[in-house]
């Protein structure tokens, strides 16, 4: 039984250096992931109010 990922990548930017928006298949919480070469880093998208962008999770 195959098991789902749990991150699904929702938008992509760039190539050597490249932006990418994941999203948390079980919370919905947004995710920005960037990497430039070897280096990367990953912290939650957040709103103009500071608080995390969430999208709505349908089953």
């Amino acid at each position: 039984m195959a098991k789902e990922k749990r991150f699904e990548k929702v938008y992509s930017q760039g190539a050597l250096e490249t932006f990418e928006i994941l999203v948390d298949r079980e919370t919905g919480v947004n995710y920005l992931f960037r990497q430039n070469g070897y280096a990367g880093g990953l912290t939650p998208l957040l709103d103009r109010d500071g608080k995390p962008v969430v999208t709505p999770i349908y089953d």
